[in-house]
């Protein structure tokens, strides 16, 4: 057995954490685990308490779900980008981060704001799933044979920006809710397809309804999109302790890459941004786009590096996107 260190949580419970990542209850307080209430939401809040019980030999009764209902949540007949963007899925669960009422937080990475709240940070990150984008398609099984003037239902400015870049005859219109919700409209004939995320399919046991996976270097993904990841606040030792064994180092360098792209970018929900970055070994590769929402100017970039570099490669890929764009490429945005 390794070394053993004390890690003190809040109201001063303490557990007694072992080299080999064994822990042993002293105290019954349980970690509170804030996350949304939809059905997907949960499962990553459920996969990741999973990997804290196995990491530290914690019962599951140490880890307490806390549902939040976020803005997102509660709006759902407009889309993100007239709603303000990012943000809207994290705001509730960060103010209860910063006054205690929980202990971390656990998101979809790709609904994160590239700059969070003063005292908080992005911990860890789950293994990352397929980050490919899915199709759903109920009148053609692609995206490529759907008919001439087919529609689709997508809330993403990304995905309606690529679909017109590849089928501008077809109709994009906005298309939110649940992921039972939007099956459900498709079911109804409301739309001939529309398109998911592969992942939170795969996490919801539902991709036998995927009917193409769209390749990312022609459908490039949101930055971000696949990973889970949890917030918790800066300076809490104990917190980060128990939360370093379930981090994936090449999901976080990948994701970390991915985000500082879309830092430099300024990118949320109102920018048709994609890409992504692949580890291998010591080594990261990053691809990005930048596209106007009718889909027809477009900028991209590949670039690679050491993965210790992560951050400054993906910042410095969005500054050359960014350059090369030109102002009037971003004014044309709004």
């Amino acid at each position: 057995m390794g070394p053993t260190s004390l890690i003190a949580m809040p109201d001063n419970p303490v557990y007694e954490a072992s080299g080999n990542n064994g822990m042993t209850r002293m105290q019954t307080k349980p970690f509170r685990i804030g996350t949304r209430g939809s059905p997907l939401a949960l499962a990553q809040a459920s996969e990741t308490r999973a990997r804290l019980i196995a990491a530290h030999g914690l019962p599951e009764e140490m880890f307490e779900i806390v549902v939040l209902s976020t803005t997102g949540d509660r709006i759902t007949d407009r889309s993100l980008s007239e709603l303000g963007g990012k943000g809207l899925f994290t705001q509730e669960l960060e103010e209860g981060l910063l006054s205690g009422d929980l202990d971390f937080a656990v998101h979809s990475s790709k609904d994160m704001p590239t700059r969070l709240p003063d005292g908080l940070k992005l911990t860890a990150y789950l293994p990352r799933e397929d980050f490919r984008d899915a199709f759903i398609g109920r009148t053609a099984p692609t995206l490529t044979a759907l008919p001439d003037g087919a529609t689709v239902g997508s809330s993403s400015l990304r995905r309606q920006a690529l679909i017109r870049r590849i089928r501008p005859d077809i109709s994009v219109i906005t298309f939110r809710g649940l992921v039972d919700t939007r099956l459900r409209k498709l079911n109804e004939g409301q739309v001939d397809a529309t398109l998911l995320a592969y992942a939170g399919l795969k996490r919801l046991s539902k991709e036998d309804v995927v009917t193409e996976l769209l390749d990312p270097a022609d459908f490039p993904p949101a930055p971000a999109q696949g990973a889970i990841c949890v917030e918790s606040r800066i300076g809490d030792a104990g917190i980060d302790t128990l939360l370093d064994p379930i981090n994936d180092r090449p999901t976080h360098d990948a994701v970390s890459c991915e985000r500082a792209f879309l830092a430099a970018l300024d990118g949320s929900c109102r920018t048709p941004i994609g890409g992504y970055a692949v580890c291998e070994g010591d080594r990261l590769k990053f691809s990005g786009l930048i596209l106007t929402p009718d889909g027809r100017k477009e900028h991209s970039i590949e670039v690679e590096g050491k993965r210790i570099e992560a951050e400054t490669l993906g910042r410095q890929a969005g500054e050359a996107v960014r350059a090369a764009a030109g102002p009037g490429f971003f004014e044309s945005w709004s």
